[in-house]
């Protein structure tokens, strides 16, 4: 099933220069003279080397642990903060994690890899074309509903002049820097988020929910971005305009919370450490992992975390 598979993207190793005086000859010598296995403790050692004990984190984190021992840094995030960034990037330096997820599908992981004003222009241009693919992909009120919230994003990104997603690049560029770390997309397909949100509305609720987000035009300040580290600002504007419809919230919000949760457990299942021949003997250990997710499902996330989780419920 779709949804029970873990989505792992890879990160690209950012490239070695040498320091100042290095000569590139001495520098092959010692390469050719290291064997895969000191090359594998070399990094793991510099990696642990680098990891904090006792890290110095942001406000915005949350720590959890899984019984066998893992760590679980959650990253609150405002999805439009250069403040939420940069706590993204403190908090991989300070932990050097195994595994980063960050609350992303497959069908947005393009803005991984977009430059920032490349989203800004897809963000601000909504047009016929986009519409019929999206409808094309997710079926009509589907389709509808993704122009919609689409539309809600580029009010704020118009407003503000920031494109969606910074945390998440920030994270990815990140992950890449951290030896043996993967790279995992936690967060529901939105195809089934769309298809169980629209399923829980009446024709009037449809009616009314479109017109509330077809005609937004309150200004949105940097300052009030900051605000909202509380509560991350998209979501606090779509909880405003959801408020009404309950059903919509649990298939929006509630249910989110539930398999972000699922799948920030899965990564923290305990690690193997790298092998430099199939020879060697496995050794698993715990595993640390950091989660980047608006801070509006990291109260969903602490009230799931000890509870046993179906997600096969909210795949439908």
């Amino acid at each position: 099933m779709e949804g029970d598979q873990q989505q792992e993207i890879a990160a690209e190793p950012e490239p070695l220069s040498n320091a100042e005086g290095d000569r590139p000859e001495d520098a092959s010598d010692i390469a050719s003279n290291i064997s895969d296995a000191d090359a594998l403790k070399i990094l793991l050692e510099m990696k642990m080397k680098k990891r904090q004990k006792k890290p110095s984190l942001p406000s915005t984190v949350t720590e959890f642990a899984t019984e066998e021992g893992s760590k679980v840094y959650v990253v609150g995030t405002a999805h439009f903060s250069d403040s939420s960034k940069k706590d993204v990037v403190k908090t991989i330096q300070e932990v050097q994690p195994d595994v980063v997820v960050v609350e992303l599908c497959q069908y947005r992981v393009s803005m991984l890899k977009m430059d920032e004003r490349t989203l800004l222009k897809e963000a601000k241009e909504i047009n016929l074309e986009k519409l019929q693919q999206a409808i094309k992909q997710n079926g009509l009120m589907s389709g509808l509903m993704q122009m919609l919230l689409l539309k809600v994003s580029a009010h704020i990104t118009e407003q503000l002049g920031m494109a969606p997603g910074g945390e998440f690049r920030e994270a990815f560029k990140e992950a890449s820097k951290v030896p043996f770390c993967k790279f995992h997309l936690g967060d529901r397909p939105i195809p089934v988020t769309f298809k169980r949100a629209i399923a829980a509305l009446s024709i009037w609720q449809k009616i009314k929910l479109a017109w509330g987000l077809c005609f937004l035009s309150d200004p949105i300040s940097k300052d009030d971005v900051e605000k909202c580290k509380q509560k991350d600002l998209l979501e606090q504007m779509m909880a405003e305009m959801i408020g009404e419809f309950p059903d919509l919230h649990r298939t929006i919000v509630s249910e989110r919370d539930i398999y972000l949760t699922y799948m920030l457990k899965q990564a923290a299942k305990r690690t193997e450490l790298p092998r430099a021949s199939e020879a060697e003997p496995r050794r698993c250990v715990p595993s640390v992992v950091v989660g980047v997710v608006g801070m509006g499902h990291v109260p969903g996330i602490e009230k799931n975390w000890n509870t046993d989780l179906n997600i096969q419920e909210i795949m439908r």
